[in-house]
């Protein structure tokens, strides 16, 4: 059931939880030409017979065609659609009573809508009698078709494709009432006032009328504390969003920020939903967030809606990228004060407010059982957990009766100093972080990673402009250098860990949060869980149990004419963990096994058998190809690389996107693949890339292939999608083809490369795999996919060097992996497209 409930949750109703990957689903490729967003609309419409109207908005109308019994989720069914006459754009929100006497009277309700996409010509679909689309609704998601019949001029049949969105039987049926206000066309029909209806349930909750601006309520926030479980408190899921107050008055719907800022104009989509709602007045406490592709929220997609300016560009964004507003609170309500009622009789009035699905969504909540939810939530990559006593009142500020607990993978600083660039052209060369404490500031270390030009462009001036202040608590031991400032930005950065003192381990910066100030950054407490649950049980720690892996066939020769066993492959895994594990970690892998050695069959291995141990990790994730679910090896520690490799698994295959953000990649590879081409022009072509990459700010990285080749790859830092990951990577092969045309080639056919270097962008894709770093290859001397610095890429570079015998003894005598940069920094891809671009026209 909590698998279920926190799936839900994350869902909206845009995007399932897990990753099931759609036709037609993914974004634009990067830098590509937009065209205008076409909505689609489904009415419920109680006329003289009850039926769907099913609209498409295409050349300046709604093509309509009424659906008798309505769309259907499952492919079996083909729904009657018949062709009626167009209608007007602006009908697309039209929700009322159309009265007697008029054409098509009777109650209407916005039964779904979104935006849908062409998956042919429509214009071409529309003239022989086929269309096929995507939609991106509420209820309605992936592939369909309207196709014509031969019955009658006007009939058409409207039949779902088969995609990750099919559903049979009960799992088919649908929510009937609105997306925008939450009513039954029958509650439309009846006219009841809905003021009147929750005002009477107010008062019998224990409210009393009360004439309360919106705008004299402050938000309740919560204070960070630990995973516990207790049945006074109610969990809730921590979004990664941003906060907002939405009210209504006499009718004037605003959005205000935790700050009082204005976001109405921002949100006109989240708006129009609030104006929907049949209560006025009311207050909605909220997060609101913009979904990534992966059915999570993505502060990076949302941050691209909070800055536009432009109306026309704020109108496209909601139509794209609709934000969602997951509603957790109700502090008025039909002129009566709810503040001071119990949580739980807040959130069960509230619930009668809202639709089931649309773009307000009901938060719900567990009881009692905290840790566990926290474990679920951070299992599947979820910003953390809020817990709240059921029985608390709302107040306007700070307080220990909600308790926010992040999976403490990332969080808020406060920018309180810099340390200078160690060169020039950068405004600083790493932030000094800081959170607030009881006796306050206190300093959480450095950060230094993950900035790209506009991240410099964003915060040098807010540097600039602060003051210098003395350095917080903690900080005696920060370089001398360090330039100390009054808290001047919030920052989100991501760390594996705290140590001492709460000083960040492995920080990444991630992002600039505007939408908060320096004080809302708190320190998670020292001590324990807040009192109401010190008699709970004790929160679960981070560490495992040790685990062995008993090795069968130890001495079984898998490279024969090398002498290395079944046994030195297992060790060498175990060996190389400490380096290996970061780029498997949390991420989808692959096994190719030899059970008789790199002489005998082999064969791929994505999904995990039935036997493998239950403290082995895997993750279900939709096979669009298969058109089944895929449990997938997640790979965590030593135990688990012994355990795959004792399963004769040799080449190590992993993502590029880890779970919880599978259409983000952290990194993007051009595969250099000589078939036939000398060596050194392979090296050539790799450092020409490097060459590029630097000349437009790229940063990137090198490593062999373990076989013949050589890899480069670009961190992304999960910024980006795999299509512009892509999109980026053919332009890079495409110009260096077009400086080295006699060496490299792009021509994806052997026979068609004249013994040339093949430069691979295609591997940048969902699903698409790298051969891991430091994995072993089933080649003859045992090598291994080896990271290397730049300077290691000469003429001299002799992959055979590094082995399963020799690589462990030769990367234990570097300081730092060669590689780690592509796990912690993230490439400026729009700043570097400006720069090729110009580079382009310039030559």
């Amino acid at each position: 059931m909590l698998r279920q409930m926190v799936a839900t949750k994350t869902d909206s109703g845009l995007a399932t939880y897990r990753e099931k990957r759609k036709p037609g689903s993914t974004p634009e490729p990067f830098g590509a030409t937009k065209p205008p967003a076409s909505r689609f609309v489904v009415q419920l419409h109680a006329a003289r017979a009850r039926h769907y109207d099913f609209r498409l908005e295409h050349g300046g109308v709604l093509l309509s065609w009424a659906v008798p019994k309505g769309p259907s989720l499952d492919p079996a069914d083909k729904r009657l659609a018949v062709r009626v006459e167009d209608h007007p754009v602006d009908y697309v929100d039209f929700e009322g009573v159309i009265p007697e006497g008029n054409y098509g009277a009777g109650a209407v309700i916005v039964w779904d809508r979104g935006r849908f996409e062409p998956a042919n010509d429509f214009d071409a679909g529309l003239e022989s009698g086929k269309l096929l689309f995507d939609l991106y609704g509420y209820k309605l998601r992936g592939r369909w078709t309207l196709v014509k019949t031969k019955r009658g001029a006007n009939d058409w049949l409207l039949i779902k494709e088969r995609d990750g969105h099919v559903r049979h039987g009960d799992a088919a049926r649908l929510p009937e009432d609105s997306v925008l206000s939450g009513r039954t066309v029958e509650h439309v029909a009846s006219g009841v006032d809905d003021t009147q209806t929750l005002a009477d349930a107010c008062r019998e909750a224990g409210a009393r009328p009360a004439k309360v601006r919106i705008t004299d309520v402050r938000p309740m926030l919560a204070t960070p504390g630990k995973p516990f479980s207790d049945p006074r408190w109610v969990f809730e899921i921590k979004y990664d969003g941003y906060r907002l107050l939405a009210g209504k008055e006499a009718g004037r719907v605003r959005l205000l920020s935790r700050s009082g800022r204005d976001l109405t104009d921002v949100f006109p989509d989240v708006a129009e939903a609030v104006a929907a709602l049949p209560c006025d007045p009311l207050l909605i406490d909220g997060e609101v967030v913009v979904h990534g592709p992966d059915g999570l929220p993505s502060f990076a997609v949302l941050q691209q809606r909070g800055l536009l300016t432009r109306r026309a560009d704020i109108a496209r964004a909601a139509v794209r990228l609709p934000a969602t507003l997951y509603a957790f609170d109700l502090p008025l309500a039909a002129g009566h004060d709810l503040r001071p009622l119990p949580l739980v009789e807040r959130k069960r009035l509230l619930a009668r407010v809202l639709p089931s699905v649309g773009a307000i969504r009901f938060s719900e909540h567990i009881p009692t059982d905290g840790e566990r939810m926290f474990a679920e939530v951070g299992r599947l990559g979820v910003e953390g957990i809020v817990g709240k006593r059921a029985d608390s009142p709302y107040v306007g500020r700070r307080s220990a009766d909600w308790i926010k607990v992040s999976t403490r993978t990332r969080d808020d600083f406060a920018v309180v100093g810099f340390l200078p660039p160690r060169s020039g052209g950068q405004p600083f060369g790493a932030l000094l972080l800081a959170q607030r404490a009881a006796d306050g500031w206190r300093y959480a270390g450095r950060v230094g990673s993950g900035f790209s030009a506009r991240d410099f462009a964003a915060l040098g001036p807010k540097l600039a402009a602060a003051a210098p202040a003395p350095p917080p608590a903690g900080a005696d031991d920060e370089s001398r250098d360090a330039r100390w400032l009054e808290p001047c930005a919030v920052v989100e950065v991501r760390f594996k860990s705290r140590g001492a003192g709460g000083r960040l381990r492995q920080p990444v910066f991630l992002t600039l949060r505007d939408d908060k100030a320096p004080e809302d950054c708190h320190a998670p407490a020292d001590d324990e869980p807040p009192a109401a649950a010190l008699d709970a049980p004790e929160a679960p720690t981070d560490e495992r149990p040790r685990r062995t892996v008993k090795v069968t066939n130890r001495d079984k020769l898998f490279w024969a004419e090398d002498g290395y066993t079944k046994g030195d492959l297992v060790d060498y895994y175990v060996a190389m963990a400490p380096f290996l594990l970061p780029y498997l970690a949390n991420r989808p892998l692959v096994l190719t096994r030899y059970p008789d050695g790199i002489d005998g069959k082999s064969f791929f291995q994505k999904d995990a058998p039935g036997f493998v141990p239950d403290w082995l990790r895997l993750e279900t994730l939709w096979s669009e190809g298969s058109e089944r679910d895929i449990r997938y090896f997640i790979v965590e520690d030593d135990a688990g690389l012994a355990y795959v490799a004792n399963m004769a698994s040799i080449p190590l295959h992993v993502w590029s996107s880890r779970i919880g953000s599978l259409e983000r990649p952290d990194w993007c590879i051009l595969d250099l693949d000589p078939k036939g081409a000398p060596f050194e022009h392979v090296v050539r072509v790799a450092r020409e890339i490097r060459a590029l990459c630097d000349e437009i700010g790229l940063p990137s990285y090198p490593k062999t292939s373990g076989s013949t080749g050589l890899h480069v790859l670009i961190p992304l830092g999960a910024r980006y999608t795999h299509e512009q990951s892509r999109s980026m990577a053919e332009l890079l092969a495409r110009w260096v083809v077009r400086r080295l045309p006699d060496i490299a080639t792009i021509r994806r056919q052997v026979q068609a490369r004249d013994g040339k270097v093949y430069i691979d962008y295609l591997q940048n894709g969902h699903g698409r795999l790298l051969v891991a770093p430091y994995s072993a290859r089933p080649v003859r001397g045992a090598t291994v996919s080896m990271p290397l610095r730049w300077e290691q890429v000469t003429s001299r570079l002799d992959m055979r060097r590094y082995t399963i015998k020799t690589a462990p003894r030769l990367i234990a005598k570097q300081k730092e992996d060669p590689l780690a940069g592509v796990l912690r920094e993230a490439a400026d891809l729009p700043a570097a497209l400006d720069r090729l671009a110009r580079l382009l026209s310039a030559r």
